[in-house]
């Protein structure tokens, strides 16, 4: 335990010009006290660790010492290879710079450790875009990428619906989801200036960096800011509402004719199967138009209970279908 703590400890004084015996006990999860035991253990190991003394002082490296990063294990090593997606890279503009970075981190790795990537790449590989479709690379992708790399403040131009808008934007981070990019970006100069909000980057005309950088908030978490949103919009556009009945095969099929968010909920309270083995449910959808395309992939294996104008253009359909096959 000891030893691992020791060794973050370095990493973190690596990675920072210099730290307070307070910062690296809140990272390391120790006492003050404790962070002077480890700063004297790993000065008599010969880490050039010093201790600046005063109210403003902290602990720093010196002489640019780099430790090599012979501590990986090959699991660590081959997981560290899996961390980037190669075509989200490329259509950032970053291909270049992730290559190099493997490199000198395979050059770092102990020899018997580097084959990691070529073991790590040869067993997975992300295909992040959905199946049947080829969707292209934003070209405003890369400047705003590096925007979001250097925190400068960027003006953009927004398609929205028939008209186009104006945005003075602080660019956070970047989210690629099944093939679409988004940015999540800081509003300026409007009503709901600070406020972040969901842009999809397809949707750009225009960015424009300025040399003006702000100051981000070390409070945003975008995993977690996604998370939320992404939440927020699925429910949002459940409008509507189907009740369904459902056989066995029907349910196992629904999630993959329905959004997730409306199958979970419509699952959650099903009622108990009838004599036939069927479920009803009640399932939040879009608009009938939508539940209409959707649901038809299910078959004879639900029925449409409600809305009475949906069921009527099932049993239209049905009819229609018998029809064709008489």
């Amino acid at each position: 335990m000891r030893a691992a703590r020791l060794i973050k400890m370095v990493l973190l004084l690596q990675a920072r010009p210099s730290m307070t015996a307070a910062e690296l006990a809140g990272e390391l999860e120790v006492s003050e006290r404790t962070i002077t035991r480890d700063a004297q253990a790993l000065s008599e190991a010969g880490v050039p660790v010093y201790a600046d003394r005063g109210r403003t002082g902290g602990y720093r490296l010196i002489g640019g010492y780099r430790t090599r990063l012979t501590g990986l294990g090959r699991s660590e090593a081959e997981a560290l290879f899996l961390s980037g997606v190669p075509g989200a890279l490329r259509e950032m503009g970053l291909e270049d710079a992730s290559s190099a970075a493997r490199l000198k981190v395979s050059a770092a790795l102990m020899p018997s450790l580097r084959d990691a990537s070529q073991s790590a790449s040869q067993r997975f590989h992300l295909d992040a875009p959905g199946w049947f479709r080829d969707i292209p690379a934003p070209e405003l992708l890369p400047p705003l990428a590096d925007a979001v790399w250097d925190d400068r403040r960027v003006t953009a131009r927004y398609r929205r619906q028939d008209d186009e808008v104006e945005r003075e934007l602080e660019p956070y981070g970047l989210v690629l989801k099944a093939g679409v990019w988004y940015l999540c970006a800081r509003v300026q100069g409007m009503p709901d200036t600070g406020s972040f909000r969901v842009y999809r980057i397809d949707r750009f005309t225009a960015i424009a960096a300025g040399e003006a950088r702000f100051v981000r908030d070390e409070e945003f978490d975008l995993p977690g800011f996604w998370d939320e949103r992404a939440a927020q919009f699925a429910r949002a556009i459940l409008r509507s509402e189907v009740v369904l009945r459902l056989s066995g095969p029907g349910v196992r099929q629904l999630p993959y004719a329905i959004d997730v968010v409306s199958v979970r909920e419509a699952l959650e309270s099903a009622s108990e199967p009838d004599a036939e083995g069927w479920v009803t449910v009640t399932l939040p959808v879009e608009n009938e138009e939508i539940a209409y395309t959707q649901l038809m992939s299910l078959g004879p294996e639900a029925e449409v209970l409600a809305p009475a104008t949906l069921r009527e253009r099932f049993a239209a359909a049905a009819t229609h279908m018998a029809s064709r096959y008489e």
